[in-house]
């Protein structure tokens, strides 16, 4: 994963419903396919739209771990299509990751 400051960034201000499936595709197989679908949704995402459109992680009941250091919050798309996730790290600062389509496919 690529960090990248925020101000680098420029995210959708809203997105489709075929995004939003695909966000949550994405991230359900970049962390080791875990059971997919509606019914199976294990991070409970939910569309929201505050400064910008994302797929965000809406109760504390499970955490994400990544890579050992890093929570996940969202997962977002910028304009130019790149897939970035919001995470925090252990000072709970609000960090941006880039996923590239070879950490998705290697997974």
């Amino acid at each position: 994963m690529k960090s990248i400051t925020v101000d680098k960034l420029k995210f959708k201000k809203e997105l489709s419903v075929i995004e939003q499936i695909t966000l949550k595709e994405v991230l359900y197989t970049w962390v080791g396919g875990l059971s997919k679908g509606l019914e199976n949704d294990f991070f409970h995402l939910q569309y929201t739209v505050d400064v910008f459109a994302k797929m965000e992680k809406t109760t504390n009941d499970t955490d994400l771990l990544i890579s050992g250091e890093f929570y996940f919050r969202y997962i977002t798309i910028t304009e130019d299509n790149r897939i970035v996730i919001g995470v925090l790290d252990m000072n709970s600062e609000l960090k941006h990751k880039i996923i590239s389509l070879e950490e998705i496919n290697n997974s």
